[in-house]
């Protein structure tokens, strides 16, 4: 059987947990997931989903702590598929942004735009502020891609888990992993 390919999941503190569990449960059977949540992390995991950081050590291959700067995917020599932060704090994406790699995540985060792999981050905040938006860009610029949580509606939704999907899928689009989680632009509706 074929290795599965390694995906660092990074959770933040920001609104938008449900995202992060569905790209976790998709995630399942495709890629070998390391998984680092921050501090604020784990106060809105618990806040929106009534959920600590054990309830999800089943969706992950490896947890690490944020604090373990020693841990393999602060490495450029871990080889990876790519890395998501989701959901994405302002200030995670500032820091990002800016290169400051003062944690686990944010080395991770770091380390994937010096190999030049795949680094996605999901920001739900809205409004935008100026600093934040001057943030976007400088992420892209450094390689990142800015994936907002904000699902099309093309595909007629009829519950949240059909939402949610919508993001999930874009997100393994641009990992280059495959799972349907969402009818595609010109596909029937289910």
């Amino acid at each position: 059987m074929a290795e599965l390919p390694r995906v660092v999941v990074g959770l933040t503190g920001a609104s938008g947990m449900p995202y992060a569990l569905d790209l976790l449960e998709t995630l399942q059977g495709l890629a070998e997931v390391h998984l680092v949540l921050s501090q604020g992390a784990k106060r809105v995991l618990w806040e929106e989903m009534g959920l600590s950081p054990k309830d999800l050590y089943p969706l992950a291959s490896r947890v690490y702590k944020d604090g373990d700067l020693g841990a393999p995917i602060a490495s450029g020599s871990f080889r990876t598929q790519g890395m998501v932060v989701v959901p994405c704090s302002a200030t995670t994406l500032s820091k990002i942004a800016l290169g400051l790699a003062d944690t686990l995540l944010t080395r991770a985060a770091y380390v994937h735009l010096k190999e030049r792999r795949p680094l996605i981050l999901v920001p739900r905040e809205a409004p935008l502020p100026l600093p934040t938006l001057r943030a976007m860009v400088q992420a892209t610029e450094a390689g990142a891609l800015i994936l907002p949580a904000s699902p099309g509606f093309y595909h007629r939704p009829k519950e949240i888990r059909d939402l949610l999907g919508f993001i999930t899928q874009r997100i393994l689009d641009h990992l280059g992993l495959s799972a349907e989680r969402a009818p595609r632009w010109g596909e029937p509706p289910s």
